[in-house]
């Protein structure tokens, strides 16, 4: 609650698809808010590649999310969809806004352990799993996140690229061109640049 009202106090800001929200590096450390919409956060390489590193989806908080701003980055977030809807706050004024409200505190220590979870998870998944079972763990998280369910069928709004979705788990685009075309072939879904429909959610495995 303390959170939303300080996003009321500070006010909200738009984006379209293909908006750079903001850049790490030329930024006062600040904390942000997705309302609406979906980001991404990216990097360029020493070569001038551009790498998808993290897709932040509504209701999350991204940022200088380690409060510790000794640490630079040459990261970037960009807009992924339409209607994209945040809100920033300088760091010093979410540190005092904890201080004064210790359940704003806890809540955002759980968020930050939910998120070194995850990190952790998509760490063994990397190690452990092969490329196929990487893409049906994202495909899967992302149905559980954002999929519009109809029985077992579920319906994705795809606003990524295949590249986009390569880098995030770690393998080539070309990998997973063939894959997709693999799990369309195995009637285990439909792609296409505007939707994701997946036949039958508990087959997806």
């Amino acid at each position: 609650m303390q959170l939303k009202q300080l996003c009321i106090i500070t006010g909200f800001k738009k984006a379209k698809k293909g908006d750079v929200i903001y850049l790490f590096s030329s930024d006062a450390p600040k904390i942000y808010f997705l309302k609406k919409g979906n980001i991404k956060i990216a990097e360029i390489d020493d070569e001038g590649n551009e790498i998808t590193k993290e897709i932040i989806q509504k209701g999350d908080l991204f940022g200088e999310l380690s409060l510790d701003t000794t640490i630079k980055s040459n990261e970037y977030a960009q807009a992924l969809t339409n209607d994209v809807a945040i809100c920033s706050f300088l760091l010093s004024d979410f540190e005092a806004l904890m201080e004064k409200h210790p359940g704003l505190a806890l809540s955002y220590s759980k968020f930050v352990g939910l998120r070194f979870k995850k990190m952790s998870s998509n760490y063994s998944n990397l190690i452990f799993k092969d490329a196929r079972s990487r893409l049906i763990y994202f495909l899967k998280e992302w149905s559980i996140r954002e999929g519009i369910f109809e029985g077992m069928q579920v319906k994705l709004l795809n606003y990524l690229t295949q590249q986009d979705m390569a880098q995030i788990i770690c393998t080539s685009r070309q990998t997973i061109t063939q894959l997709l075309n693999d799990f369309e072939k195995d009637g285990l879904l439909t792609y296409n640049r505007q939707e994701i429909m997946i036949s039958d959610f508990s087959r997806f495995k």
